[in-house]
C-alpha cells in the first residue's frame, strides 16, 4: 500500500518527514519503556539505590521532553502533508484528464473522475496521516520493546518476538475481509449517490408520479441494499477480528506463565518481573489497535486504487513529431471503420466522403445510423479503427490536440454551460475578445434577442449545466461561441425535434449564417429541411454505411433514403407548426 502510494505522488517530501517524526516518536517510545528495567531494579531493591536510578531517571526525563516536542512538531507537518497530498492527487488527476480522449468522459466516468477528485483524494490524505502515525507506532514501539526486553531474558524477548507473526497472520485474515466490505461498501455508496442525483434531477417527473417525497424505487433499493451491505460485513468481520483479539490475548497469558516461572526458579527478580509485565503490556496495546485501524488502512488502499487505475487510464496517443501548424479547412473520411470501446458492432463501417473548404455538408440518416460518431472522430473524441480522417489534408493523429481543437468549433445537441455570466461563457471561446466581438457574435447566433431581454443583461447567470435558460437559449449560446471562436471548421449536431418554434427558427438561421461564410467548412447533422436545402452536399448515412451522397436538389428525386427522411423531416415540422 505505502509502495502504491508514493508511485501516485510526485513529492513525498512532507509525507516522508511526517512519516520519520512518527518512526523516530515510536522508537524513543519504546527506548523510554526500556528505561523501566534499570530504574526499576535500582528502586525495587530492599534498599532502594537512588544514585544507580538518578542518570536513567534523567536520561528517562531527556527523552520525555524529546518525545513531546516530536509531537508538537509532528502536528503542524501532519495537517500540512494531509493538504499536501490530497492536492498532489488532485492536480495529477486534471492534468492527466486533459490528456484522455474526449470519449472517455461517459458518465459513468465523470462520476468516478468526480469522486476520485473530491472524496478519493480527500480521503488519502487524511487517512495517510490520521492513521499513518499510530500504524507506525504499533509496529515500531512492539519491535524496540523486543531489542530492550533482550536486557531482561533472552527467552521474555524470543516470545515476545514470537507472537508478532501470529498476530500478523490473524491481521492479515481480518484485513482482508475488511478490504472485500469496504468494496462492496464503496459501491452501493456509489449507487446511493447516483440514486440520489436522480432524485433531485428528476423531482418534476416524480412529483407528478406521486413519488416526489419517497423517492424512486431503484433509490429505496440502493438504500437497502446499503443497509444489507453493512450488515454483512459486520458479520463477516466478527470471528477475524475475535481471533486476532484471541491471539493477543493468549500472548499476554503466555508472558504472564513464562514470567511467573522465571520468577518461582529465581532467574528473575520482582523488579525485572514487573518490567517485564509492564514491557508486555506496552508491547501487546500497540499490537491490539491495529486490528481498529486495519479497516481504514484497507479504505485507503481501496482509494488509492481507484485514482491509481484513473491515472492508468491510457491518454490519448501523440506523434512523435505533431504538426502544429493550423491545417487547411477541408473534411475527409478515408475507408473510416469504428467500434466502441467494448462495443462488438461497428458503429461505422467503409464510410468515406470529403467535405471541401468553405461547404456546407449536411449529415443524416435515422437513429443510431453514426451521424453523431462521425463528428466525435472528426474532434478526436475516439482514434479510428481502420482508415483516416483528415483535415487540410492531415491525418488526425498527427496533429497537435492543440491545433487540433483550436481549428475545430463543436455545437454539441446537449450543450453544457457553466454557471457564470452570458458573457462568461461566451469568452471561453476566445478569453480576450472584444466587447465588439462579443455583440457581434450574440447577434449572428441571434442571441442579442435572449440578452436584451433578461434583466441583467450579458451578466445574467446562466445557473449549473446553464438551467436557467431554455434549450434553445443555450444552443445560442453555442452557436455564438462558435462565431466567436472563428474556427475553420464547425461541427454542428442539430437538435431540432426539442425546440419551440420560435427558438427553431432562431437556430436554424444562425446556423445558416454559419453556413454562408465561406471561410468556413461546416458539417451539421441536419432535420430541419432548411437547413438540407442550404447544403451544399448532403451524406445519407444507415446502420454505419454511407447510403447516398450528394447535392440535395439532386438526392431528393431519387426515392432513396434522402427522399424518404426529407419528407418524414417536412412532415414533422408541418406537423409542429400546427400545433403550436
Amino acid at each position: 500500500m505505502i509502495r502504491h502510494l508514493y508511485r501516485l505522488v510526485p513529492q513525498p517530501r512532507l509525507l516522508l518527514r511526517l512519516g520519520g517524526l512518527n518512526a523516530v516518536q515510536a522508537v524513543l517510545q519504546g527506548l523510554l519503556l526500556g528505561s523501566l528495567i534499570p530504574i526499576l531494579g535500582s528502586l525495587l531493591r530492599p534498599e532502594p539505590d537512588f544514585a544507580a536510578a538518578a542518570p536513567w531517571l534523567i536520561a528517562a526525563a531527556a527523552g520525555l521532553a524529546a518525545h513531546s516536542a516530536l509531537t508538537v512538531a509532528a502536528t503542524p507537518v501532519g495537517f500540512a502533508a494531509s493538504s499536501d497530498l490530497a492536492g498532489q492527487l488532485r492536480q495529477r488527476l486534471i492534468d492527466h484528464t486533459a490528456t484522455l480522449p474526449l470519449g472517455w468522459f461517459t458518465p459513468e466516468n465523470r462520476a468516478r473522475l468526480a469522486r476520485a477528485t473530491t472524496a478519493d483524494a480527500a480521503n488519502i490524505g487524511n487517512l495517510a496521516v490520521s492513521i499513518g502515525g499510530p500504524a507506525i507506532t504499533a509496529t515500531l514501539t512492539p519491535l524496540t520493546i523486543i531489542g530492550v526486553t533482550t536486557a531482561v531474558d533472552w527467552r521474555v524477548a524470543l516470545l515476545f518476538a514470537a507472537i508478532m507473526p501470529f498476530a500478523l497472520l490473524a491481521l492479515r485474515r481480518a484485513g482482508r475481509i475488511a478490504s472485500i466490505a469496504d468494496v462492496e461498501l464503496e459501491r452501493a455508496a456509489a449507487d446511493i449517490a447516483g440514486r440520489a442525483i436522480e432524485l433531485g434531477q428528476a423531482q418534476p417527473v416524480l412529483r407528478a408520479a406521486g413519488q416526489g417525497a419517497t423517492g424512486t424505487v431503484r433509490l429505496r433499493a440502493a438504500l437497502d441494499e446499503h443497509r444489507t451491505v453493512y450488515r454483512q460485513g459486520l458479520r463477516r468481520s466478527t470471528v477475524p477480528d475475535l481471533t486476532y483479539t484471541a491471539v493477543v490475548m493468549a500472548g499476554f497469558v503466555a508472558i504472564l506463565v513464562l514470567s511467573a516461572l522465571l520468577l518461582l526458579d529465581g532467574t528473575l527478580g520482582v523488579a525485572d518481573v514487573v518490567a517485564v509485565l509492564v514491557l508486555a503490556v506496552r508491547f501487546l496495546e500497540p499490537l491490539g489497535n491495529l486490528v481498529e485501524l486495519i479497516g481504514a488502512l484497507h479504505a485507503m488502499d481501496n482509494a488509492v486504487g481507484r485514482v491509481g487505475a484513473l491515472l492508468a487510464t491510457p491518454p490519448l496517443p501523440e506523434p512523435a513529431e505533431p504538426v502544429t501548424t493550423a491545417p487547411g479547412t477541408s473534411v475527409e473520411l478515408a475507408g473510416v471503420t469504428f467500434t466502441y470501446p467494448g462495443g462488438t458492432r461497428p458503429a461505422l463501417s467503409g464510410v468515406s466522403f470529403t467535405c471541401p473548404p468553405g461547404s456546407t455538408t449536411a449529415l443524416i440518416g435515422p437513429s443510431g445510423s453514426g451521424k453523431t460518431t462521425v463528428t466525435r472522430l472528426i474532434a478526436r473524441f475516439f482514434d479510428t479503427g481502420e482508415g483516416a480522417i483528415r483535415i487540410g489534408g492531415v491525418d488526425v493523429r498527427e496533429l497537435d490536440q492543440r491545433t487540433l481543437l483550436d481549428s475545430i468549433a463543436v455545437v454539441f445537441q446537449d450543450v453544457y454551460l457553466f454557471d457564470d455570466t452570458i458573457e462568461e461563457n461566451l469568452r471561453i471561446a476566445r478569453p480576450g475578445a472584444t466587447e465588439e466581438e462579443l455583440v457581434e457574435a450574440a447577434r449572428a447566433a441571434r442571441l442579442d434577442e435572449v440578452i436584451d431581454r433578461l434583466p441583467e443583461g450579458w451578466h445574467t447567470r446562466v445557473g449549473e449545466g446553464g438551467s436557467r435558460l431554455s434549450g434553445g437559449e443555450r444552443q445560442r449560446v453555442s452557436i455564438a461561441r462558435a462565431f466567436l471562436k472563428r474556427a475553420g471548421i464547425v461541427l454542428i449536431d442539430e437538435a431540432g425535434s426539442a425546440l419551440d418554434p420560435e427558438n427553431e427558427r432562431a437556430v436554424s438561421q444562425a446556423i445558416a449564417r454559419l453556413a454562408a461564410d465561406r471561410t468556413r467548412t461546416v458539417l451539421v447533422i441536419a432535420h430541419r429541411p432548411a437547413t438540407l436545402d442550404a447544403a451544399d452536399h448532403v451524406v445519407a448515412l444507415d446502420d454505419g454505411h454511407v447510403a447516398e451522397a450528394g447535392p440535395p436538389a439532386r438526392l431528393r428525386t431519387t426515392g432513396g433514403l434522402f427522399a424518404r427522411l426529407y419528407r418524414q423531416y417536412d412532415h414533422a415540422r408541418s406537423w409542429r407548426l400546427e400545433v403550436s
